[in-house]
């Protein structure tokens, strides 16, 4: 692993895998076939952080979902890729659509599956349970689980890294 703060100095835009990465990768299914997730809120106010300081998110998703399209509805994550079995094209197709190059985009991901376009972002992170290859090849490993505070982790990390955290927790210390 390499020092991530002076990578992420550069990144404007944080790509979010699901499963493993803002839930703890239970998939819970109902005899009605419904599926559900647990998501982490304080993942969540990280993601609404990262929005507050003008840092764009995304979501490449292996699955489908309703309840992802919901959630990340709710947090303002308007870059959704859900049933993306290879993530590459999603990955350029966003890319391209929103004109970054890949030093200026993170990935947090926690399997095999990421890799292809962990390879490519200038910023790659797995969060602490990631499968051992995906910690292998990532610039910064999280000490939270997925599901468990990782995302807020990294968002923290990288609002630190481009002094931007301690102005939006300025806000929440006024009287």
């Amino acid at each position: 692993m390499t020092d991530y703060k002076a990578r992420a100095k550069a990144i404007e835009m944080v790509i979010f895998d699901v499963d493993g990465v803002l839930t703890d990768g239970s998939l819970f299914l109902g005899d009605d076939g419904q599926e559900y997730k647990a998501f982490n809120s304080r993942d969540g106010h990280g993601m609404a952080m990262l929005r507050q300081a003008g840092i764009a998110m995304a979501v490449i998703t292996g699955r489908q979902s309703e309840v992802v399209r919901i959630r990340m509805e709710s947090l303002g994550v308007t870059h959704l890729y859900q049933g993306q079995r290879d993530k590459r094209p999603a990955y350029a197709q966003l890319r391209q659509a929103c004109g970054l190059e890949h030093a200026q985009i993170a990935y947090v991901g926690d399997d095999v599956v990421d890799l292809p376009v962990m390879l490519q972002v200038g910023l790659a992170i797995a969060v602490a349970d990631a499968h051992p290859l995906v910690r292998e090849h990532c610039h910064w490993q999280t000490r939270l689980a997925g599901g468990q505070g990782a995302a807020r982790e990294v968002c923290e990390g990288l609002l630190a890294a481009q002094g931007k955290l301690e102005t939006i927790f300025a806000d929440y210390l006024r009287r």
